[in-house]
């Protein structure tokens, strides 16, 4: 009786520290959504998974040209086990801050003067993972052929972005308009115009609305995808556009802590592959330059 009674006391101790050895539960509270034209949830963690383990990436793009040469991206990363789910975006603020908050793994829709800007101003933890596209930017106009013909007066748009804006100006200038201080380089605003011969006004406007508003300016810079995506052709349209070799080349970005995992060497080869190289200079060749 003292032997079975001395058993049964033995058998709940051993319950109860199993029972109290047995791990908590993963689960995380969902990230609350950003007010973004695509709706976004908390991505999973990406894998520092082996090379062909199968894998998923969440990756935030502009809308316009850029989906379909991630399209090819996905199908060219399918064949190596990655999965790529592919969020669309139609402004410059929220990919960034997205990423930052773990609700992507990665985003390319910028270039390198303009994150390095952005994660300033906005304390983000994010960096530079591989080079892109360049899509060398131009000054569009519906009422003017050419940059001779801008008279004293004329209103010109730009982006009013820190990275963009800049980028317009050193455009202006080098279709002789402007003079911009000595120096201020990719950090230019509208206050570092030292000489406006012209006396031209200038609208700092939100990138993806230029196009809209052309009709109401004498001429306006507009991003690449933007002019594409509102019917123009840049190497026949553009009045004035950036050379070719610019520095603004476009990149892919990753949290700082993410970018040593594996499974992101997969994401550049796939982007870097013939495939994607082929479509971008055939289809968009152009206006559009592959940077790897």
């Amino acid at each position: 009786m003292k032997r079975s009674h001395l058993l049964s006391i033995l058998s709940m101790i051993f319950i109860l520290s199993v029972t109290g050895c047995a791990k908590p539960s993963n689960t995380k509270p969902a990230a609350s959504p950003a007010a973004t034209a695509a709706s976004t949830t908390a991505a999973p963690s990406p894998s520092a998974s082996p090379a062909n383990e199968k894998a998923k990436l969440k990756v935030g793009i502009s809308a316009g040209v850029e989906e379909e040469i991630w399209k090819k991206v996905k199908e060219v990363a399918a064949k190596d086990n990655l999965e790529i789910e592919i969020v669309t975006f139609n402004d410059y603020i929220q990919p960034n801050k997205v990423l930052a908050d773990g609700q992507l793994d990665a985003n390319a829709f910028q270039h390198e003067p303009y994150l390095n800007q952005f994660k300033a101003d906005n304390k983000l933890d994010i960096v530079k993972l591989a080079n892109t596209l360049n899509f060398p930017i131009g000054l569009y106009s519906k009422k003017i052929k050419n940059v001779s013909e801008i008279k004293e007066g004329d209103e010109l748009g730009l982006p009013n972005d820190p990275s963009n804006g800049a980028r317009a100006l050193i455009l202006f200038e080098r279709a002789g308009l402007i003079k911009l201080k000595e120096g201020v380089g990719v950090k230019a605003t509208v206050r570092d115009i030292v000489e406006n011969p012209k006396k031209l006004k200038f609208k700092e406007l939100e990138a993806p609305f230029i196009p809209k508003a052309l009709p109401d300016l004498t001429a306006a810079v507009i991003n690449t995808n933007y002019a594409v995506d509102n019917g123009f052709v840049p190497t026949k349209d553009a009045i004035f556009i950036e050379p070719k070799d610019s520095p603004w080349v476009n990149l892919i970005a990753v949290r700082t802590a993410d970018k040593d995992k594996p499974v992101f060497q997969r994401l550049i080869k796939a982007y870097h592959s013939d495939e994607v190289k082929k479509l971008v200079e055939d289809k968009y060749g152009s206006y559009i330059v592959p940077s790897w």
